[in-house]
C-alpha cells in the first residue's frame, strides 16, 4: 500500500472510530441511565425496586426493536446511494435524539408523558444505530487491503467499548463534581446534551471522506451498462433476503453470545452490584469496574482482529464463544466477593473473551455478502442478532435472578454461547475473500 493510500486509510479508520465511539456513547449512555437514573426520573416513586428496574430496562429494549428497521432502511439506501451519505444521516439522527433526551421533563413534571417521550427518542436512537454500524463498518473494511481487513475492521468495532468508557466517564465525572441530589435532579442531563458533538463529526464525514472503492467500482459498473444490458433494479433488501437467507440467519445467530453477554456485563452487573442482597456495592464501584474492563477490551479486540487475518475469522470467533460461555459461571461468584479487584477481573475477562468474537466480526460479516447487497445483508444479520440477543438481555437477567437465582443468569450466558457456536459451525471461512467478486 502506497504512503498516500496508507495515510488515507488511517484517516478513514480514525474517523470511523470517532464516529462509532460517540454513536455508541449515546446508545450506552441510555443503558447506564436505565440502571441508575431513569427508574427515579421517569417512573412513579412508589413502584417496587424490581418492577421499576424491569420497566426501565424495557424502555432500553425499545432501541433494539428499532434496530432491524433501521438496518432495512439504511441498508437500502447504503447499497443504492453509497456508504458515506447514509452514515452521515445515521450519525445526525443519533446526535439529535440523544441531545433531546437531556432536555426531557421527568415523571414528576408531566406524568406518564415523560416515559412515552423517552421511549420515542429511544426508538429514534435504535433506528440510527441500526444504520450506523453497517455504514461505519463498510467504510473501513471495503477500503482496507484484504490482508489487513480484520485489523482495520476493529476500528469500527472498537467504537463499542470506547462508547462504554465515554458513557461511564461522563456519569462518573458529573456525579463526582456535584452532590447526589443535584446529580439526580439535573446533573445526569449533561452527558446526554454533550452528544451534540456527533452532529459535528457527521459534517466532517460528509465534507472530508470519499465513498469506498468497492462501492465506487459498483457505481461505475452500473453507469457503464447500456439500456439493453442493464437489469431492472430490485430493492437491495429483498435481493439479499432471496440470495443470502442462510447467511443472514446464521450471522444473527453468531451474534447472540456477544449481545447477551455484553449487555449483561455493562448494564445488568451495575444493577446487580447495587441491589444484590448478598453484597452491597456502590454505583461508582460498579461503573468504574465496567470502565476499566472496557478499556482493556479495546487493545485486545485489535489483537484478535489482527489474529483473524492470519488464522481465519471462524477459529478466533469460536474460541471467544467457548471462553465466554465458560466465564459466565465465574462472573457472579467473583462479584459476590465484594472485592473491587475481583469485580474488575470478572468484568474485564468477560469483555476480553467478547472481544475475540466482536473484533473479527466486521471483516467476517463484510465477506459474507456481495457488494451490491452488502450493506443490507450485514446490517440485517447484525441487527437481527441484536434484537434477539441484546434487546431483553438485562430484563431477562433481572427476571431470572429474581425468580430462580443468579446461577440461571450464568446459564443464560452459556446458552447464548452454544447457539453462537452452532451458527458458526454452519458458516464457511471467509478470510481473504475478494470484495469485488
Amino acid at each position: 500500500m502506497s504512503q498516500e493510500k496508507e495515510t488515507n486509510m488511517r484517516r478513514v479508520a480514525l474517523t470511523s472510530l470517532s464516529g462509532t465511539s460517540i454513536e455508541w456513547y449515546d446508545f450506552f449512555l441510555y443503558g447506564t441511565a436505565a440502571a441508575v437514573i431513569f427508574p427515579q426520573a421517569f417512573f412513579p416513586e412508589d413502584m417496587p425496586t424490581m418492577v421499576v428496574l424491569i420497566a426501565s430496562f424495557s424502555t432500553f429494549a425499545v432501541g433494539f426493536l428499532a434496530r432491524p428497521l433501521g438496518g432495512v432502511i439504511f441498508g437500502h439506501f447504503g447499497d443504492r446511494v453509497g456508504r458515506k451519505r447514509t452514515l452521515v444521516i445515521a450519525l445526525m439522527m443519533m446526535g439529535v435524539a440523544t441531545t433531546l433526551i437531556g432536555f426531557l421533563p421527568t415523571y414528576a413534571s408531566i406524568g406518564v408523558l415523560a416515559p412515552l417521550l423517552l421511549v420515542l427518542l429511544r426508538f429514534v436512537q435504535g433506528l440510527a444505530i441500526g444504520g450506523q454500524w453497517g455504514g461505519a463498518m463498510l467504510l473501513v473494511t471495503e477500503s482496507a487491503p484484504k490482508e489487513k481487513r480484520g485489523w482495520y475492521g476493529a476500528y469500527a468495532q472498537a467504537g463499542a467499548p470506547v462508547g462504554v468508557i465515554l458513557a461511564n466517564l461522563a456519569f462518573l465525572g458529573v456525579s463526582a463534581s456535584m452532590s447526589e441530589e443535584a446529580f439526580l435532579d439535573w446533573g445526569w442531563r449533561l452527558p446526554f446534551i454533550a452528544s451534540f458533538v456527533l452532529i459535528l463529526i457527521s459534517m466532517y464525514v460528509q465534507l472530508k471522506l470519499e465513498d469506498t472503492p468497492a462501492f465506487k467500482a459498483l457505481a461505475e459498473s452500473s453507469k457503464a451498462q447500456t439500456p439493453e444490458t442493464r437489469k431492472p433494479e430490485k430493492s437491495p433488501v429483498i435481493q439479499v433476503i432471496k440470495q443470502y437467507p442462510k447467511q443472514i440467519l446464521l450471522a444473527a445467530g453468531a451474534f447472540l453470545s456477544i449481545q447477551v453477554t455484553f449487555y449483561i456485563l455493562i448494564a445488568f452487573v451495575v444493577a446487580y452490584g447495587v441491589n444484590s442482597p448478598t453484597v452491597t456495592l456502590s454505583r461508582d464501584v460498579m461503573l468504574t469496574a465496567v470502565l476499566i474492563a472496557a478499556a482493556i477490551m479495546v487493545p485486545t479486540q485489535f489483537y484478535f482482529s489482527g489474529l483473524s487475518d492470519r488464522l481465519g475469522r471462524k477459529r478466533v470467533y469460536q474460541w471467544g464463544a467457548v471462553l465466554t460461555g465458560l466465564w459466565g459461571f465465574a462472573l457472579f461468584p467473583l462479584i459476590d466477593t465484594g472485592s473491587a479487584e475481583a469485580i474488575v477481573l470478572a468484568v474485564s475477562l468477560g469483555l476480553v473473551f467478547l472481544g475475540m468474537q466482536y473484533g473479527p466480526q466486521a471483516a467476517f460479516f463484510t465477506e459474507l455478502f456481495s457488494t451490491e447487497v452488502r450493506y443490507s445483508g450485514a446490517s440485517l444479520g447484525y441487527q437481527l442478532g441484536a434484537i434477539v440477543g441484546g434487546a431483553l438481555a438485562p430484563t431477562i437477567a433481572v427476571l431470572l435472578w429474581n425468580q430462580y437465582g443468579i446461577f440461571f443468569v450464568s446459564l443464560y450466558i452459556a446458552t447464548a454461547a452454544v447457539l453462537t457456536l452452532l451458527s458458526l459451525s454452519m458458516l464457511t471461512e471467509t478470510q481473504g475473500r475478494d470484495l469485488t467478486d
